[in-house]
């Protein structure tokens, strides 16, 4: 059986790679060191498939992969939400009574601010959690830490000093699964879906609200909208759109059609089942 080929941003062992082993058994994966290489490796090569953070529950939307969207215009296949839990990991000869600096990326430290001020460690800033594993297990300095998964921990062969020291318990990110073929499932009746557009309002007045009134005529929930500037423009705006609905139902294809004729530019980026996730909150 050909085994799937997956691509994430980030070192093994980063929540991506966790996200990978929960829907892929026996995936070929490939490590990037950037989100940007991580679109590139699917639009060259049709049989890669991504997962990329989309948002976290915590730290809100991922800049970087707003930009990207547009620029490869990637189809999104599915949505996954993944628990993220942050774990101090040290080397296997430390104790707590070692520990003066903890390593990881921003969001982690910030995230694990209560356990970073009761012991007043020095933070070192990475470029992500599972590259500040990576860079401890290389390391004989037992007074560094580094905050990062468990899968991590096992990866680079370091000691779980404590598990689940995030201050909030409720730490989701958001995954989106995607890849350069254009596939969506067929529309089933007793099944949920998001589809999930970005599009750029032509400059008139009311053009967003013009743009929007299409899906309250025909009763179609936004469940997010998010803007963001044009890169090297501050007069040019984009905009995600997440809507409750399958493209192949009818009010959804009247609120589109409406939303295209007040728009610039519009891409619809996939058509996906609605995650089991959403109906648990």
């Amino acid at each position: 059986m050909k085994k799937n080929k997956i691509a994430f941003q980030g070192e093994q062992g980063a929540y991506s790679h966790i996200a990978c082993q929960v829907l892929f058994k026996d995936a070929v994966i490939k490590a990037c060191p950037t989100f940007e290489e991580t679109f590139r490796t699917a639009y060259d090569d049709e049989n890669y498939k991504i997962i990329v953070p989309i948002e976290n529950s915590l730290a809100g939307r991922i800049a970087d992969i707003h930009y990207l969207l547009p620029k490869y215009k990637l189809q999104i296949y599915t949505e996954h939400f993944q628990v993220v839990e942050h774990n101090l990991l040290v080397k296997k000869n430390a104790d707590l009574k070692d520990i003066k600096y903890v390593r990881s990326h921003a969001q982690a430290i910030d995230q694990c601010q209560n356990i970073i001020q009761k012991y007043k460690f020095e933070t070192i800033i990475s470029a992500d959690t599972a590259g500040s594993a990576k860079e401890l297990s290389k390391s004989e300095d037992k007074s560094i830490a580094a905050i990062a998964s468990k899968l991590s921990a096992k990866i680079y062969d370091l000691k779980i000093l404590m598990e689940n020291i995030e201050d909030e318990s409720q730490n989701v990110t958001r995954f989106l699964i995607m890849g350069k073929k254009v596939k969506q499932p067929e529309y089933q009746k007793d099944k949920k879906y998001i589809t999930t557009c970005i599009f750029r309002v032509k400059s008139v007045y009311a053009a967003l609200y013009k743009c929007l009134g299409g899906f309250a005529t025909n009763q179609v929930n936004l469940t997010k909208l998010e803007s963001f500037s044009v890169k090297n423009t501050f007069d040019q705006t984009n905009f995600y759109l997440d809507v409750e609905g399958h493209i192949e139902q009818i009010q959804v294809q009247k609120a589109l059609e409406e939303l295209g004729f007040h728009t610039q530019s519009l891409n619809i980026l996939g058509v996906y089942e609605s995650s089991a996730f959403r109906q648990k909150k």
